[in-house]
C-alpha cells in the first residue's frame, strides 16, 4: 500500500515543501547521484512503498518517475527534472541556479534534503498535492486543445508577403532579445559567483600556506606526463567519476590550485594545457543518464550507454592528456 510523504528543505536549502503521492503508474524514485541508491532515496522508497532506481544503471520512462533525487551543484540536473514536471529533491544546498533555473519552482523543487527532512504527509497536504497534479495535467490538456483549435482556424489561410515579413522579423528580434536577457541573468547568477568563488580560493591559498603543501603533493604529479596520465585515470574511474562530477566543483578547485602553482613557478607552464585535461576527465560523468534521457533514448539504450560512456573515459582521458601535451610543445619556448 502506498503512502504519501512531505519533503522539506534543509537549513540552507530552498524550495518545497513537496508532498509526494505515489500511484501504480508513477511509483519510481529515480536516484541520479552517482553512488548507487542514496539513503535519502531509500528512505523515500521505504516510507512511500515506491521503487528506488539507480539512474546510472537502469533507464526508466519519465512517466513512471515519482521523484528524482540528485546531488547537483547548480548546473543542469537540478533544472532538467523540474522542466519535465518531475518532483526534484536536491541533496545539496542549491537554489534557482543554472541555465534551467526558470523551471525550478518551490512547488516542484527542494534542496539541501537529508533523511530528517522526510515525514509522512497529513491529509490536507495529500489533498493539495493531488490537486496540484490534476491542475498541471489540466493545464497541459488545455494548452494542447488551444493549439489544435488555433491550427484549425488558420488551416487553409495564406498570409500575404507583408504579414510574413513582419512575423519573421518580429520572431528574430524576440529571440535575440530573450537571448540577451538570459545571458545577463546567467552572468549574474552563475559566472560572477564563480569568479568570486575562485578569488576566495586563491586568497585562502595565498594566506594559509596551503600552496606549499600542494607544491609537495600535486606539483610532482602535475609536472610530468606520466603523473598527469595517472591523475586522469583516477578521475575517470567509472565508480569515482560520477561522484567527482557534480557541479565540476572538484575540477574548479584543483584547477585554481594548479593555476597558483604554475604562477609561482612550481609547475612548468607547458604543463598547463595537459593538466587541464587531466583534472577534467570526470566532468560531465554525473550528467550522462540525464543527457541520454533528454535525447529521448530508450531505457535499454540508457542502461548500456551510461557504462559505455563512463568506461570510455578511461581511454579518452589519458589520450586527451597526451594530445594536449604534444600540442603544448614549443608554446612557451
Amino acid at each position: 500500500m502506498y503512502k504519501s510523504v512531505t519533503i522539506k528543505r534543509g537549513k540552507a536549502g530552498w524550495g518545497g515543501p513537496l508532498t509526494i503521492t505515489p500511484t501504480d503508474s508513477r511509483n519510481k524514485i529515480l536516484c541520479v547521484t552517482g553512488g548507487g541508491i542514496h539513503p535519502v532515496a531509500q528512505k523515500i522508497a521505504e516510507m512511500t512503498g515506491g521503487i528506488p532506481v539507480d539512474g546510472f544503471s537502469t533507464g526508466i520512462p519519465d512517466e513512471e518517475v515519482m521523484v528524482a533525487v540528485v546531488n547537483c551543484g547548480g548546473t543542469a540536473r537540478c533544472g532538467v527534472y523540474p522542466k519535465k514536471k518531475i518532483f526534484t529533491v536536491n541533496l545539496t544546498a542549491v537554489g534557482k541556479s543554472g541555465p534551467l533555473a526558470q523551471f525550478m519552482t518551490e512547488d516542484i523543487y527542494v534542496s539541501d534534503v537529508t533523511e530528517d527532512c522526510i515525514t509522512f504527509a497529513d491529509v490536507e497536504a495529500v489533498t493539495a498535492s493531488v490537486k496540484q497534479v490534476e491542475t498541471i495535467a489540466s493545464q497541459a490538456k488545455t494548452k494542447a486543445q488551444a493549439r489544435e483549435e488555433l491550427a484549425k482556424m488558420n488551416a487553409g489561410k495564406k498570409k500575404n508577403i507583408i504579414t510574413r515579413i513582419g512575423i519573421g522579423v518580429g520572431s528574430v528580434v524576440n529571440k535575440f532579445y530573450q537571448a540577451g536577457r538570459e545571458t545577463i541573468d546567467m552572468v549574474i547568477k552563475n559566472i560572477l559567483p564563480f569568479m568570486a568563488f575562485v578569488s576566495m580560493i586563491l586568497g585562502i591559498i595565498s594566506a594559509s600556506g596551503i600552496g606549499n603543501i600542494i607544491a609537495k603533493t600535486l606539483s610532482p604529479l602535475a609536472s610530468t606526463l606520466p603523473g598527469m596520465i595517472g591523475i586522469s585515470i583516477v578521475c575517470a574511474l567509472p565508480f569515482i567519476s560520477p561522484v567527482l562530477g557534480p557541479g565540476a566543483v572538484i575540477a574548479q578547485v584543483v584547477g585554481s590550485l594548479l593555476g597558483v602553482e604554475i604562477g609561482l613557478g612550481h609547475i612548468p607552464p607547458q604543463y598547463a594545457l595537459p593538466a587541464l585535461f587531466a583534472i577534467n576527465a570526470q566532468v560531465g560523468a554525473d550528467f550522462v543518464p540525464v543527457g541520454l534521457s533528454l535525447g529521448e533514448a530508450e531505457p535499454e539504450t540508457i542502461e548500456l550507454g551510461v557504462p559505455a560512456v563512463l568506461y570510455s573515459r578511461l581511454i579518452t582521458g589519458p589520450v586527451a592528456v597526451i594530445i594536449a601535451y604534444i600540442s603544448s610543445m614549443g608554446l612557451y619556448s
